[in-house]
Formats: structure tokens, C-alpha cells, sequence
């Protein structure tokens, strides 16, 4: 059974990690698609999603007075992820399959543009190059099934992120204090 307190954060946080993720791709998609290929903006969501997650962990640890198993603290930062995905993707399906299926085009060839610059920067063969393309233009990131397989991918980053999380904020043995 799951502590009431650790479904509560991981619920709440899991709606704020969604919401946040729709309102940063919102903002991207009202100021600049050409955002969506930026490096410094996939490194700052993953900066951001970083605290959220240890603000859930400490939070949560606290209101279970430090007591915090490796299976709780795991369980906690597992559900907020999957909430998260879920209205992320959910948000994602709406914007770029029925709202604006155009934006979807623009973004695959800004981001077909930003990779062969930057395979050309790190001397990329010329077949590799081509290939890379090849698979992007032949697949629909953005597709409803792209974005499902896409979830996939991301709860397994987040799996191995959770078990990495969970690890630093299990409560250590009485024996080891």
C-alpha cells in the first residue's frame, strides 16, 4: 500500500511538472519555433525538472520525519513523472496534431537543419549525414504514435533518473547514523 503522503506529492508534482512542461512549450511555440532546436533550452528544462524533482524528494522526505525508503522515495518521484509525461504528451498531441499540424513541418526541418550543422561540426561522413536525414524525414516525432513512442522513451530516462534520485534520498540505516 502507498503512504497517503507520498501519492498526495507525487500527484500534486506530477501536475506541476506537467503544467510546467505545457507552459514552456507554449511559450517556445508562441516566441520562436527555432527554440525547439535550441541546446541552452534543453538544457534548462532538464535543470528545471531536476529541482522539481528534488523539491518532491526533500518535501516528501520531510513530512515522512526523514524516514524515506529506496522502494517510497522511487514510488514518489515515479508518479509525478508519469503524471508529468502524460499531460506533457496529452498537451503535445492536441498543439501539433489538431491545433497547428504546420508547426509540426516547420520544426522537423528547423531540426533537419540543426543536425547536419551539427554532424558537419564534428566531421560527420557525408553517408551519415544523409541517413540521419533520411530517418528524420521518414519519421513523424510529432505523429500522435511518435509522440506515444516518444513517452516511452522518456520514462525510461526517467526510470533510470528516479532510481538515481531515489538512491541519494533513501534514508540511510539506524546502524549507519
Amino acid at each position: 500500500m502507498i503512504h497517503e503522503t507520498i501519492k498526495k506529492n507525487g500527484i500534486t508534482f506530477g501536475i506541476i511538472t506537467g503544467l510546467t512542461s505545457v507552459l514552456i512549450t507554449a511559450l517556445i511555440y508562441s516566441i520562436d519555433l527555432n527554440l525547439f532546436t535550441s541546446s541552452w533550452i534543453g538544457f534548462a528544462n532538464l535543470t528545471l525538472y531536476l529541482i522539481i524533482a528534488i523539491v518532491l524528494l526533500s518535501k516528501t522526505k520531510k513530512e515522512l520525519s526523514g524516514t524515506f525508503s529506496f522502494k517510497d522515495a522511487f514510488t514518489t518521484y515515479f508518479i509525478s513523472a508519469l503524471i508529468g509525461i502524460a499531460i506533457s504528451v496529452v498537451f503535445n498531441i492536441i498543439l501539433f496534431n489538431f491545433v497547428d499540424p504546420a508547426a509540426k513541418v516547420t520544426i522537423k526541418e528547423l531540426t533537419i537543419k540543426y543536425m547536419i550543422s551539427a554532424m558537419e561540426k564534428f566531421s560527420a561522413p557525408a553517408s551519415t549525414i544523409n541517413a540521419a536525414i533520411k530517418d528524420l524525414q521518414e519519421n513523424d516525432q510529432f505523429s500522435i504514435v511518435g509522440l506515444l513512442k516518444g513517452s516511452l522513451s522518456n520514462i525510461v530516462f526517467c526510470t533510470i533518473f528516479g532510481l538515481i534520485l531515489a538512491a541519494f534520498f533513501k534514508s540511510k540505516p539506524s546502524s549507519q547514523e
